[in-house]
C-alpha cells in the first residue's frame, strides 16, 4: 500500500485538534511524544495523532509510570553498582597503601620537609661548628680544607638517605589513629 503524502499542518491547528495550547504542543514535541520538523515547527496530521492517542492511552493505563519508575530502578541499580566499584576501588588503593605498595602524597611531603629541615638544620649549625675550628686555625687553605670537610660531613648524610618503609608505616599508623596493641597486631600484615 502507497504510503500518502505528509499532510503537514502548523502547531496552532495541532493545539486546536488535541484542545491543549500551542506552548502544550512544543512540550509534546521536546517530550518526544509528537515529531515536528522545520521552522516553523510542521506536523505529519496523521502520525502526530496516532503518536498523542498511544501516549493518552498509556498514560490512562498507567504505562508511563511503570516505564518511568523501571527507568528509575535501572538509574538506581547502575548508581548503586557504581557506589561498589568505587568502595572497592578505594578499599584496594588503602590496602595497597597499608601494605606499603603505595603512599599518600601528603605522607611523602611530610617525609621529605622532614628531611629537607634535617638538611637545613645541619647547614645552619654550620658556622657555629666551625667558628671555633676555623678560630684556632693560622692559613686560609687550613681554613677552607676545615669548611670543605664540613660540607662533605653533609653532603654524605644526604646521600645517605634510603627511602625505609617503617617510616611510612608509622605515618599510616599516626594518620589512621592506631595505637600500640593494633601496631603490634598489623606489623605481620606488613
Amino acid at each position: 500500500m502507497p504510503e500518502a503524502p505528509p499532510n503537514l499542518v502548523s502547531t496552532q491547528v495541532i493545539a486546536k485538534l488535541f484542545g491543549v495550547s500551542t506552548r502544550r504542543v512544543e512540550q509534546l514535541k521536546s517530550e518526544g511524544v509528537i515529531k515536528g520538523q522545520g521552522k516553523p515547527t510542521k506536523f505529519d496530521l496523521l502520525p502526530t495523532i496516532q503518536a498523542y492517542i498511544k501516549y493518552l492511552s498509556d498514560k490512562a493505563n498507567g504505562r508511563e509510570k511503570r516505564e518511568a519508575v523501571a527507568d528509575l530502578e535501572e538509574a538506581k541499580l547502575a548508581a548503586e553498582v557504581e557506589i561498589k566499584k568505587s568502595k572497592a576501588e578505594a578499599a584496594k588503593i588503602e590496602l595497597a597503601e597499608l601494605r606499603g605498595k603505595m603512599h599518600r602524597a601528603e605522607d611523602v611531603e611530610a617525609i621529605t620537609t622532614d628531611h629537607v629541615l634535617f638538611l637545613r638544620s645541619m647547614l645552619m649549625a654550620m658556622p657555629g661548628k666551625l667558628a671555633v675550628d676555623l678560630a684556632n686555625l693560622h692559613t686560609a687553605s687550613e681554613m677552607a680544607e676545615r669548611v670543605k670537610q664540613e660540607v662533605y660531613y653533609i653532603l654524605n648524610n644526604l646521600a645517605d638517605y634510603r627511602y625505609d618503609p617503617e617510616t611510612y608505616k608509622k605515618r599510616v599508623m599516626e594518620r589512621q589513629g592506631w595505637s600500640g596493641r593494633q601496631q603490634e597486631d598489623n606489623e605481620d600484615d606488613w
